[in-house]
């Protein structure tokens, strides 16, 4: 007996996919004879129409890909950026305070250095780092 199109039927009207439709084998003769939409609303309410639960983790367990706050990270152009415009900041504040001969060339080195190792949170940092130096 070809129910294929009864089965395509059931599933729009019962707004799920066709997989999900199981025809009950006592009933496949009340299925048969369902013509309209209306019959296959009466069929389902009767049992002889059931459907299947949906296959799969993912629609059980929202995962997210497990984003939570000790797992988010910050993006990488982002902290990129950061480190671009404080090392740039940071580096005209030496040149200028050589100029000024506030340092010498041998300190200024070791500040370089200490800039690109990102230990200087800002301008004020550094300058009262240089203050203890």
């Amino acid at each position: 007996m070809q129910l294929a199109k009864k089965k395509e039927l059931a599933a729009k009207v019962l707004k799920v996919g066709k997989n999900r439709i199981l025809f009950m084998e006592g009933h496949l003769s009340e299925i048969k004879e369902a013509i309209t939409r209306q019959d296959i609303r009466d069929i389902v309410e009767s049992g002889a129409i059931q459907i299947k639960d949906v296959n799969g983790r993912r629609k059980i367990v929202k995962r997210k890909h497990r984003r939570r706050t000790g797992k988010v990270k910050n993006k990488v152009n982002n902290r990129k950026q950061e480190y671009v415009i404080i090392t740039r900041k940071l580096r005209a504040f030496t040149r200028g305070l050589i100029r000024t001969g506030a340092i010498d060339k041998d300190k200024n080195k070791n500040i370089r250095r200490m800039i690109r190792a990102r230990k200087f949170r800002s301008k004020r940092h550094l300058k009262e780092s240089l203050e203890e130096l």
